[in-house]
């Protein structure tokens, strides 16, 4: 831990109490205004920088604890060894006796606090904070998909449900139709029959009166013979007709029931369950940015990268599926997005390259360019207007008008920097869409641009160029050279200014240095480039995106 920073170390060691007032970082210990005075003047210690306590405690509690003297031997560093990537004092040498390239710490920390590496530690911590954003968007779309999937499956149930009960009910409705039917048919039998038996029921009755009257009345026993002869053939006849009934079937007890269907008997008994809700999960496809382990040292004397140490490690090729492909660019979900300039559409494709969706007949669509974790701009050539399309809504969101051809694009600071043809290169503010000239220079049509710092590089196909310029339009540089690059035409930079671009027709990769004076080719038509038009380096996952005009794309490790 570090020397208590609130009391006064030199007066300490003469055990008496005085607050600091300063604090030195050489000494490692905090100073009252006399001593202050005296180490200001001494000639071991003039040449030490010294900040007020008042500042130093605003410093975070983890650097405070950092102890700048060794803590085994509780002396002062002098030595850094890369090896074991520590700092060493002298008695720690008998430990690396062994280790080679130990250095002078004095000349690792010179400058440090405006070094690169301060810068490279900056981008990592934002490349971490952009990985929590990356993936809590990923999360946040997955809490989306959820709630759309249920709502879908809660649909669905319900949907199922409605169809049951339908069909249950016309099952139930000709069924009770079909008893119906049945039973009027049978009742309409009995009825008749019974008709029949009342009419000749009435007809004995009327015989049995007739045979009491005979029986008062009759005038002669012969007369009462031949009428009791004439009834007993009626009642024979009758007899007949009777026994003839009992034998038919119209006569039968006629019953009606229902067999129910055993399969709807038994889903009560075997459908306990409407339906199963499961869960499934498929590997995560972000791809979580991560600075190469070398880049996160704080060693400062390490040579910053250069065309001459790059190299690529393919990562996948991709078929998009598409001709006339004017632009490309990665975008911060780990999707890749493709302009087709005269299929009049952009494509967004996921990590492994499969199609995620995709916006037709927005006119003409030049560059595309990510202008957020959630928007992207496309440019439109001679339409005149540029189209912000919103990604998590994946729809048209709004068309800026401009006055002038609009082809390659690049994004900076809430700007789009934009090859405007004849006007130069223009600038347009996407907070108040003011349209401000950045340069006079007239570009030819199928110009792209990009942006390091204070400086913009633009391509001429037609006098096959790249020009670095600043922001007044002053050409810094030019790089021509048609042995090794004709037509260039996408461009982009990567985070130590080196330039990478496309020759159309001499199906490359060209880097140029960040001053424009070397260059070297980084791949070729044996790499699978066929008029390649497009590309996109992303600054923070150090991939290089290529794109050929029809069908074959890219994605590079760069390293």
């Amino acid at each position: 831990m570090a020397t208590n920073w609130s009391i006064c170390g030199v007066c300490d060691n003469f055990q008496i109490t005085k607050h600091s007032v300063v604090w030195c970082s050489e000494c490692d210990e905090g100073l009252c205004a006399e001593c202050k005075n005296h180490h200001a003047v001494s000639k071991a210690s003039k040449s030490h920088e010294t900040v007020s306590i008042a500042e130093y405690k605003k410093l975070p509690t983890e650097v405070l604890q950092i102890a700048q003297n060794c803590k085994i031997h509780n002396e002062k560093y002098e030595l850094f060894c890369r090896k074991h990537d520590c700092p060493c004092c002298k008695k720690c040498l008998k430990s690396h006796k062994d280790c080679k390239g130990l250095t002078d710490i004095n000349e690792i920390i010179k400058n440090v606090k405006t070094s690169n590496a301060i810068n490279k530690i900056d981008q990592t911590l934002l490349e971490v904070v952009e990985n929590i954003k990356r993936l809590s968007t990923n999360r946040k779309y997955n809490l989306k998909s959820l709630e759309n999937k249920k709502r879908e499956i809660e649909t669905e149930i319900k949907q199922t449900r409605i169809n049951v009960n339908r069909h249950l009910d016309k099952l139930q409705d000709d069924l009770i139709n079909e008893l119906m039917r049945v039973e009027q048919k049978e009742k309409n039998k009995i009825e008749k029959l019974l008709t029949t038996l009342k009419k000749k029921e009435k007809e004995f009755t009327e015989v049995q009166g007739n045979i009491a009257s005979i029986k008062q009345h009759a005038t002669s026993e012969l007369q009462t013979f031949l009428t009791i002869k004439d009834i007993e053939k009626d009642i024979a006849g009758e007899g007949k007709f009777i026994q003839s009934i009992t034998t038919s079937d119209s006569a039968n007890q006629v019953n009606i029931s229902c067999q129910i269907n055993k399969s709807l008997q038994q889903i009560t008994a075997s459908v306990q369950k409407f339906g199963e809700i499961n869960v499934s999960s498929d590997p995560c496809d972000l791809s979580i940015q991560k600075r190469k382990d070398r880049q996160a040292q704080i060693l400062v004397s390490l040579p910053t990268r250069n065309i001459e140490n790059l190299s690529l490690t393919l990562q996948k090729r991709i078929n998009t599926k598409l001709t006339d492909v004017f632009g490309c660019s990665l975008l911060p979900v780990d999707w890749m997005v493709f302009s087709s300039y005269s299929g009049d559409k952009i494509r967004v494709l996921k990590s492994d390259g499969s199609k995620f969706f995709e916006i037709k007949k927005i006119g003409q669509t030049f560059d595309v360019v990510s202008i957020g974790d959630d928007s992207i701009a496309v440019t439109s050539g001679d339409s005149n207007q540029i189209n912000i399309i919103d990604l998590k809504k994946q729809k048209l969101k709004k068309s800026i008008k401009v006055d002038t051809y609009n082809g390659g694009v690049v994004y900076k600071d809430g700007h789009l920097i934009y090859c405007g043809g004849e006007k130069g290169i223009q600038m347009i503010s996407l907070n108040n869409e003011t349209i401000t000239n950045v340069s006079n220079t007239k570009f030819t049509h199928s110009a792209y641009v990009t942006t390091f710092g204070d400086k913009l590089f633009c391509t001429n196909y037609y006098n096959h160029s790249v020009t670095c310029c600043d922001y007044h339009g002053n050409i810094l540089w030019t790089f021509c050279d048609t042995s090794v690059l004709v037509s260039p035409h996408g461009i982009s930079i990567d985070n130590d200014g080196i330039v990478y671009v496309v020759g159309l027709h001499t199906n490359n990769v060209v880097v140029i240095s960040p001053d424009g004076k070397r260059y070297r080719q980084l791949l070729s038509s044996e790499n699978g480039l066929r008029y390649p038009r497009t590309l996109h380096y992303d600054t923070s996952t150090y991939e290089l995106l290529v794109a050929n005009t029809s069908s074959d794309a890219f994605l590079y490790d760069v390293e």
